[in-house]
C-alpha cells in the first residue's frame, strides 16, 4: 500500500498536547510548517533538561552575557571561563559524561543570549493546538515526514513512548533529533542557497579569539535577500547565523548526538 506524502507532529505530554499534519506538500508550505515545528521542539527543549543541567542557572548567565553587544557576547560565549561556569552547572561528577553535557549546556546557552540580540528562531509561531487525532493513547513525541517524489526523497521517523522511567532528557534528545532533521531539509523547500551562505564566509577557517569580531561582521552585512527566495530571508538570516556560529566554534542548536551518548553510558 502507498504511504501517503504526509508531515506529522504530535506531543502528547503533562500538560503539553499539540498535533497537526500537512498534505499539501507544496515546497513553500513545507517550508513554513516545518519551521513551525523546528520552534516548537526547541522551545520546549529546557525544561526536558532540568534532571541533568541547572538550566535556570544557565538562563541568569545568559542574561548576563546579552547585556554585552554582540560581538563582545560571543568571545564571551567562546572563552574558557564560560565553559568552566557550564561545568559547574551540569549535574555530572564523572569527566566524560560531564564533557557530552556541557556541549548541551553550551548549546542552550548560546542560543539563549543570542536570542536577546538577533533572530534565533524562524518566523513562524510554534504549533499550540490539537488539530488532529493523536495516533497515540500514551504520552508520547511523534514526528513522521514521508516526501517521495522525482527527486524528492525525505522519509523520517522520530518517535518516543514516554512513560515513568523515560528519561526527561530523553526527550530532550528526540525533539534536539527532531529539529536536527529539519535543519538540514529546511533550505531545500524553502530555497535557500546554503553554498553561497557558506562561501559568504568562506574568508574564514579555523577563526581565533582576534578574529570573532570580522566574523560578526560579515554575519551583520549578509544579505539574506540574495540567498533565499521572498517569503524565507528571514530563515535564510537563521542559517547564516548557523553558519558564522560554526566558524567559531559555537552551536546554535542543541546536539541529538551528545545527549545520545550520555543516556548510553550513564
Amino acid at each position: 500500500m502507498k504511504v501517503e506524502d504526509q508531515i506529522v507532529f504530535t506531543a502528547h505530554h503533562g500538560s503539553w498536547k499539540v498535533a497537526d499534519r500537512l498534505l499539501d506538500m507544496d515546497d513553500e508550505k513545507v517550508a513554513h510548517f516545518i519551521a513551525s515545528i523546528a520552534n516548537t521542539v526547541n522551545a520546549k527543549i529546557p525544561e526536558y533538561l532540568t534532571e541533568v543541567m541547572n538550566v535556570a542557572g544557565i538562563m541568569s548567565l545568559a542574561g548576563e552575557l546579552a547585556k554585552k553587544d554582540l560581538g563582545d557576547a560571543i568571545i564571551a560565549l567562546k572563552s574558557p571561563g564560560t565553559a568552566r561556569k557550564l561545568g559547574q552547572l551540569v549535574f555530572e561528577e564523572d569527566k566524560k559524561l560531564k564533557k557530552h553535557l556541557v556541549e548541551v549546556a553550551k548549546a542552550l546557552l548560546v542560543r539563549e543570549v543570542l536570542s536577546k540580540k538577533v533572530p534565533v528562531e524562524y518566523p513562524e509561531e510554534p504549533l499550540s493546538e490539537v488539530r488532529i487525532v493523536f495516533p497515540y493513547n500514551e504520552d508520547h513525541i511523534n514526528f513522521v515526514a514521508f516526501h517521495v517524489s522525482g527527486k524528492t526523497k525525505w522519509r523520517a521517523v522520530r518517535r518516543l513512548i514516554i512513560d515513568e522511567k523515560t528519561p526527561m532528557a530523553d526527550v530532550a534528545r528526540l525533539l534536539a533529533s527532531i529539529n536536527e532533521s529539519i535543519t538540514l531539509k529546511l533550505p531545500f523547500y524553502a530555497g535557500i542557497d546554503i553554498k553561497g551562505i557558506e562561501a559568504w564566509f568562506g574568508e574564514f577557517k579555523k577563526v581565533k579569539k582576534a578574529e570573532i569580531p570580522g566574523v560578526v561582521e560579515k554575519y551583520r552585512h549578509f544579505p539574506a535577500e540574495n540567498y533565499a527566495p521572498t517569503g524565507f530571508h528571514e530563515h535564510a538570516r537563521v542559517y547564516a547565523l548557523r553558519t558564522a556560529l560554526g566558524k567559531i566554534g559555537l552551536p546554535l542548536d542543541v546536539p541529538a548526538k551528545s545527549l545520545e551518548k550520555y543516556l548510553e553510558k550513564k
